[in-house]
């Protein structure tokens, strides 16, 4: 039986290690624009948008 002592930490610091400014700097502009859009757009227009969208892609929701 092998014991993994990998911590939150030591992934934080793999993570830091390996992902490139480039790639940082895309994910903050997406959780940016995510969270702008939560936040400024009302809920049901939201709602509206995500559910046209699954259906203009074919995903049966109801």
């Amino acid at each position: 039986m092998s014991t993994n002592t990998d911590t939150v930490a030591d992934r934080f610091a793999t993570a830091g290690a390996q992902i490139d400014p480039i790639t940082a700097l895309t994910a903050l502009a997406l959780v940016a624009a995510l969270g702008f859009t939560l936040l400024f757009l009302q809920e049901p227009l939201a709602h509206d948008a995500l559910h046209d969208f699954r259906h203009g892609a074919g995903i049966i929701c109801h």
